[in-house]
């Protein structure tokens, strides 16, 4: 079953696992150390991140090591585009306000 990314990302501790997995590779039982809760609990977190396939699995013996794919993040980039253009565009517009506040400062 595919999950929604969204859905994956919008759990504080899937975003932190991400963020841990984002520069190495690491088994579950490394990335459970780093909470404070049980290996099952991780385990289910990895699950629904796998489901979003956000996770590159890598097997090596009888270890497997998850790592971001960082690619399918460009999902989350693309919708998060049109916010950005949109505070871009009002810091533009309070950026030409201020600019006229310190032009009629300076005629008076």
């Amino acid at each position: 079953m595919k999950r929604d990314i969204f859905q994956a990302i919008a759990d504080p501790t899937r975003r932190a696992i991400l963020v841990l997995i984002s520069s190495t590779a690491l088994t579950p039982n490394a990335i459970a150390q780093k909470f404070n809760t049980t290996r099952q609990a991780v385990s289910k977190h990895i699950k629904i991140l796998n489901e979003c396939e956000l996770l590159e699995e890598k097997k090596a013996g009888r270890e497997i090591y998850y790592q971001l794919k960082i690619d399918k993040m460009k999902e989350v980039d693309q919708w998060l585009e049109q916010f950005k253009q949109i505070w871009e565009k009002r810091f533009d517009q309070l950026d030409q306000i201020l600019i006229n506040l310190k032009a009629k400062e300076n005629e008076n």
